[in-house]
């Protein structure tokens, strides 16, 4: 599970980044345990704008966590809704069959 670690990170700078006050700081996360990976939410109570995966080119300096994200958890993230305002960004970091220390 060594993509986990690198997966959280990304999600949580990200809500701390884009969610914005009053609201938007309120920021948790949820760990789940699957049976064959780990399944992250980081909530935040910003109901604004929703991520999304951006393109960018070679020189930018920001905007690849997501498609970082993407990567990590080959595609298996996403946005959904919460109770209260706000919003969840999932990702399910899944065990790989081919790497032996997984």
């Amino acid at each position: 599970m060594r993509r986990t670690p690198a997966t959280v990170s990304e999600l949580v700078t990200n809500a701390i980044a884009h969610a914005h006050p009053p609201y938007g700081r309120l920021i948790a996360t949820r760990l789940e345990r699957l049976e064959r990976g780990v399944r992250i939410e980081v909530h935040d109570a910003d109901a604004g704008r929703r991520p999304e995966r951006q393109e960018v080119c070679a020189t930018s300096e920001s905007g690849r966590g997501l498609a970082l994200v993407d990567i990590l958890t080959r595609g298996n993230w996403g946005v959904g809704d919460r109770k209260g305002p706000g919003k969840i960004v999932w990702a399910v970091c899944a065990e790989d069959p081919h790497d032996a220390r997984a």
